[in-house]
């Protein structure tokens, strides 16, 4: 698609007359002159018509996309301050009590409810503004520089101006927390009517969460982020509300080092998916100057997805020992233990993970391979864990190893000091080209526990969605080393091929994309409920019939949960769910000599279609409850019909081959009436019989490729095999060949038979013969017929 139309799609309406002139460019810059040549005779390009052109590219169409945009971000910031100062006196306070009733409170949190929707709304078209602008005046400069080049060239010119400009370059990441901080004051007010500390809910970091991964294009970030934080605060929030909420901390930069051994045993088995895969990490938050806190983490993933934790809390300056196997961490150990009580218990858990990770890193010879560096934005209500969400941008990939004859790391070291010690930061231009992969998308983790799965609609609407890409399995670990020691391993994940793919999608695509796969599922759920004895041909369990994410029907599977693990708490592998009664499948009928004939006159429908419509005419005599109706039409049927080649090619090549069947008959029965001869009346019979068989061939292949061609159309949920004419094409072949044999061995005994009394005297005269006639004696031993 052609930029021009790209930016009249784009255009937000109330901004119409904001954005670049991108036709009035195309005009001063005379994009329809083909020849592009500035000696043209006719029309030449002249320095006057230079300066027009830069003079309305950077002067006046630039300054007027940035004018604009500095004024709406600054509104947007002053009407974000309106909210803030009309929430501030429902704030509660410890010096004095709020004079404002329940009825006040709710009126004013509505109201600025609405607002924050719409400044909520305009952050994100603001962002989507100044990208498309952005690309709009790249589009011109480039398009002027191919056309005029040979003389002048704008795009360095414009280079310089957008540098010193922040319509293109502004973070709005302050005002999202900003926004995300008085969306969790105002749910509160509107759910409980009161403002009080978040208490963590019973079981809190307990339980099994079923996870879900997504990647993020860089264009929907910022839509994406907007939309949670209108359900979910960001995680660092203050529950009070602060008259600094500009000096908000930024989201935190998270950096992790992988762990393998030269051969890339753990990525093997990550990959493969073996019966269990380990993974160990060191990770940290900011800058390690820091001296921030470091964890020493090892997951065990089972092969049914269970997953279980072992992490310590280390100093930095006792990694390395650590690693080593000489720090044991005797002196938290002691402490705990003179504590006594329950502080006993916690020891010798301690000392277990203490032993299972030095002998993890011991028996398997690991070191640094790998360091993920990225920028984390999480989403959570303080005190309730049930739906977690985190979005990590910024994702760099880089090497640790010390694998080569020029090694990454120092081998003495447990990390890169060259990084980490000059403090580097996102994009990390100091690194060598073949020793860092920046991931180009962001990636989206939701995990949800309990029934929040089945409660939160806004979350199944993100999944199905335009703005994220399902990655099921999307590991940094396995990405990095795919893509930073493809020289090492031979097994690569399956996400790497669609890597370079535009992950965007236009929102009706992505509709009737999702429209289509609930038909699928629900035509697979039919099936299935066939077998489970359930007569309406509908699975037994249902719990979110119609909802937009319908692979949340069973997310209690212990093939899709993970577990959480506390801190120093290795947890061991939860059973399975037990009573949970929506998974019983319902009660198999009493009656069964009705599910037998069923059963029956399903075997018959494949011979006769009369049979297949009227067993599916009994399965869809339902009750319906009252006032519900069956729809007019069926949520498979709506849409444009698109029907896969291999199935119309299907149809074809099965009237091909009755064809060949019917031109394999005539042929056969021309030859017969042809080789038969005038007085032989059986065979031409016959030939007669086979040239009808070749004729019904024919037909019969017309009418079941015309007939199939329409239910295809139709999306009929017919069954397509038909048995009767090859079973009477069979069948008359076969009475044919059996008729003609008996004719053949009746007329040969006949002719027999005929021959059979000269045949006789002569046997019984035979001694007549060798006495009396011993000429005719002779003829005989000569082998004449006699």
């Amino acid at each position: 698609m052609r930029f021009g139309r790209t930016l009249k799609h784009s255009i937000y309406p109330p901004w119409s007359k904001n954005y670049i002139d991108y036709q009035r460019l195309k005009v001063l810059l005379r994009e329809h002159d083909v020849t592009g040549d500035d000696s043209d005779s006719d029309n030449p390009w002249t320095e006057q018509d230079e300066e027009a052109f830069v003079q309305e590219l950077l002067n006046v169409q630039l300054d007027k996309v940035n004018a604009f945009q500095v004024q709406t971000s600054q509104q947007l910031r002053e009407r974000t301050a309106a909210c803030e100062a009309k929430l501030r006196p429902l704030a509660p306070s410890d010096d004095e009590t709020s004079t404002v009733d329940d009825d006040e409170k709710t009126r004013i949190a509505s109201e600025v409810l609405g607002e924050l929707d719409n400044i909520t709304n305009e952050v994100t078209e603001l962002e989507k503004y100044s990208r498309i602008n952005f690309a709009g005046f790249l589009k011109a400069a480039k398009k002027h520089d191919r056309k005029r080049g040979a003389r002048y060239r704008v795009k360095p010119l414009l280079q310089v101006r957008l540098s010193q400009l922040p319509f293109n370059s502004e973070d709005y990441s302050p005002l999202v927390h900003r926004l995300s901080v008085m969306y969790s004051f105002v749910r509160e007010i509107l759910t409980t009517g009161t403002v009080e500390p978040n208490t963590p809910e019973p079981g809190f970091g307990q339980g099994s969460y079923s996870s879900f991964k997504f990647w993020v294009h860089a264009d929907n970030i910022l839509e994406v982020k907007t939309l949670i934080l209108r359900k979910l605060p960001v995680l660092i929030y203050n529950p009070t509300l602060s008259k600094e909420l500009e000096s908000l901390p930024v989201d935190p930069t998270i950096t992790s080092l992988y762990f393998d051994n030269p051969n890339f045993d753990l990525y093997t088995q990550k990959i493969t998916r073996s019966s269990e895969a380990a993974s160990l990490r060191l990770r940290w938050t900011g800058s390690l100057n820091d001296k921030p806190p470091v964890f020493l983490e090892k997951k065990v993933v089972t092969k049914d997805n269970y997953s279980r934790e072992v992490k310590v809390q280390l100093k930095q300056k006792h990694v390395k020992e650590f690693l080593e196997g000489e720090y044991r961490m005797e002196k938290q150990v002691h402490r705990m233990e003179d504590m006594g009580n329950s502080e006993l218990e916690q020891a010798e858990l301690l000392k277990h993970d203490i032993e299972e990770l030095q002998t993890f890193v011991k028996e398997n010879n690991l070191q640094p391979m790998l360091r993920a560096n990225y920028t984390r934005t999480a989403f959570q209500i303080p005190g309730d864990d049930r739906i977690r969400v985190s979005l990590d941008t910024n994702l760099a990939l880089i090497r640790e190893d010390s694998l080569d004859e020029r090694p990454c790391r120092d081998p003495n070291e447990w990390h890169r000091a060259d990084i980490d010690d000059a403090g580097m930061e996102y994009p990390f231009s100091g690194i060598r080209t073949g020793e860092i992969s920046r991931f180009p998308h962001g990636l989206l983790e939701i995990k949800l526990r309990g029934d929040a799965a089945h409660n939160s609609s806004w979350v199944k609407d993100l999944m199905v969605s335009h703005l994220v890409k399902e990655a099921p399995r999307f590991s940094k670990f396995a990405h990095g080393v795919a893509q930073l020691f493809e020289d090492h391993v031979n097994s690569f994940p399956f996400w790497l091929g669609e890597l370079e793919n535009d992950i965007r999608r236009d929102p009706e695509t992505a509709f009737h994309e999702e429209q289509e796969r609930q038909a699928r599922q629900a035509e697979e759920d039919m099936a299935v409920g066939s077998f489970l004895g359930n007569k309406t041909g509908s699975p037994s369990v249902r719990p979110l019939v119609g909802s937009p994410m319908t692979r949340f029907t069973d997310l209690e599977s212990p093939l899709r949960k993970r577990r959480s693990s506390q801190f120093l708490m290795p947890t061991s592998r939860p059973p399975p769910p037990k009573n949970n009664q929506e998974r019983q499948p319902r009660e198999e009928p009493l009656f069964v000599p009705q599910e037998e004939r069923q059963i029956t006159t399903s075997r018959l429908a494949a011979l006769f279609p009369g049979f297949s419509r009227t067993r599916r005419a009994q399965q869809s005599s339902v009750v319906l409850p009252p006032g519900v109706q069956e729809p007019g039409t069926w949520i498979k049927d709506s849409g444009p019909v698109r029907v896969e080649t291999k199935v119309w090619l299907a149809n074809q090549r099965t009237f091909i081959k009755w064809l060949h069947v019917s031109v394999l008959l005539s042929s056969l029965s021309l030859g017969l009436y042809n080789a038969a001869g005038r007085h032989n009346d059986i065979a031409r019979a016959l030939s007669i019989v086979y040239t009808f068989f070749a004729i019904f061939s024919a037909v019969w292949g017309w009418y079941m490729y015309e007939l199939r061609a329409r239910l295809i159309r139709q999306r009929s949920g017919r069954d397509l095999d038909h048995m009767f004419g090859p079973i009477v094409v069979c069948i008359g072949l076969a009475v044919a060949l059996i008729l003609n044999f008996a004719f053949k061995y009746t007329s040969t005994i006949e002719k027999l038979r005929g021959n059979q009394p000269q045949l006789n005297a002569t046997s019984i005269d035979a001694s007549y013969v060798m006495v009396e006639k011993p000429e005719v004696w002779g003829l005989v031993n000569q082998g004449d017929n006699y």
